[in-house]
């Protein structure tokens, strides 16, 4: 049976970075988005979609904007329990707090519940999908999978491969990594919206074998995403230097290893040398913009002009990053961006927490408002507090409209979370 959303709508038809921003998405003040099995099936405006599916359930959204669900493309899950814990950087805060939380999920029950209660609380703050490192346990990665099925979520995942620089109890070898990764790729990739990512958590952690062995993996399977972290701070940059002293820069590591392509994910990305950016252009990577994580943990500011050379997503970080919501990680990357003298449209803020993220995961039916996407999306409410309220009420455009929301909204202004067109976050149709 189809089902009428009514509220506004925001459809983006061009891609902001590269059209006029307020001429790449169109604007229905009183708009409708059909559903039918999951998927969108219609959009328009609430009056055409009445006429055009008489029979529709109808729900009704009010002034509320319904958007495609967010996108994060850059978590770790396992992170969940100690995100916000202080004082660290990256290096130090790894050793620190990241590696015993990780120890912890072979336990299949603590990772099952890590799972679960991350995936709640994305839904609550509007995000649909996430592209996620686990840990070096399958058991993290059958928790995440399983999860995100009972919720019908699309959800990208890999155990994350280290063989060096990490506490004994979690490192594995080139060849267990290859074999459990293997393994966890024909239980889970493709199975209802499961997609298995090759993931090492970043050059340091790894030896040249265990790469190579990831690297051969990838050839075998190069419909998968491969994921993992490229200069994120300057000490790491040097670290990488001293150990694959042979390398041109960071991103030859990954090259020489058989981990750069199309199909390549790169986490942060802030420090990179002209040759890397034209490499990475070259051969269309996509980085992922985490700004919390960034400023949190004092790594540097994203350069958003790369935007208009690659694919470019945006990402929580969890849990080097200090939020689950992708609102606040979009307040974020304005600050960000202002910082490097460059002030974001809230159409091109919106795009990268939705298409954008999708694009940087070749992800085709999710993070777009239209039919044959599936129903993945967020309610906003544009005046859910006092503050925000009073700015919405002089808004001009629609873009004066959302853009508080955006800069101080939280999981209050999340009024319906919908996956494949079923309501997660009150439950009620």
């Amino acid at each position: 049976m189809t089902t009428l959303l009514l509220g506004q709508t925001l459809a983006f038809a061009a891609d902001p970075f590269a059209t006029p921003p307020a001429d790449a998405a169109r604007h229905d003040a009183r708009g409708a988005v059909a559903v039918d099995a999951g998927r969108i099936t219609d959009t328009g405006t609430a009056d055409d979609l009445r006429a055009r599916h008489p029979q529709a359930q109808v729900i009704d959204h009010g002034d509320a904007l319904i958007l495609p669900g967010f996108v994060d493309a850059h978590v770790h899950y396992p992170q969940t329990a100690i995100i916000a814990s202080w004082g660290k950087r990256l290096i130090d805060w790894l050793n620190t707090y990241t590696f015993p939380e990780e120890a912890r999920f072979g336990d299949p029950d603590h990772a099952r519940e890590i799972a679960e209660r991350y995936l709640d609380l994305v839904l609550a703050n509007g995000t649909t999908s996430v592209s996620s490192y686990c840990t070096i346990h399958p058991e993290s990665v059958d928790a995440i999978f399983d999860a995100a099925d009972a919720r019908g979520m699309a959800v990208w995942a890999g155990k994350t491969c280290m063989d060096r620089n990490a506490p004994d109890d979690l490192r594995d070898t080139a060849q267990l990594a290859h074999d459990d990764s293997a393994a966890l790729l024909a239980k889970w990739h493709g199975k209802g919206r499961a997609s298995y990512v090759i993931t090492a958590r970043f050059a340091p952690t790894s030896t040249p074998e265990q790469l190579s062995a990831l690297g051969a993996l990838w050839a075998e399977h190069p419909d998968c995403l491969m994921q993992t972290h490229l200069s994120e701070q300057t000490d790491e940059i040097a670290w990488v230097g001293d150990l694959f002293p042979d390398a041109r820069d960071y991103l030859d590591v990954y090259e020489a290893h058989g981990l750069l392509g199309d199909r390549a994910v790169y986490g942060h990305s802030i420090h990179l040398e002209p040759r890397e950016r034209d490499r990475l252009a070259e051969v269309g990577a996509a980085l992922v913009h985490c700004p919390t994580s960034n400023t949190f943990i004092g790594s540097g500011l994203f350069d958003m002009g790369l935007s208009g050379l690659m694919r470019v997503g945006l990402a929580t970080d969890t849990g080097g990053g200090s939020s689950f919501s992708m609102l606040r990680t979009m307040a974020a990357a304005y600050e960000v961006a202002q910082l490097r003298g460059t002030a974001l449209h809230p159409a091109q803020l919106l795009w990268l927490a939705t298409e954008g993220s999708a694009r940087a995961l070749h992800a085709g039916d999710i993070g777009r408002l239209g039919p044959g996407n599936m129903a993945d999306l967020v309610v906003l409410d544009l005046a859910s507090t006092p503050a925000i309220a009073q700015r919405n009420a002089r808004a001009g455009d629609i873009w004066e409209a959302v853009f508080p929301t955006i800069v101080m909204g939280d999981d209050r202004a999340v009024a319906e979370t919908y996956v494949a067109g079923r309501p997660m976050k009150t439950g009620r149709p």
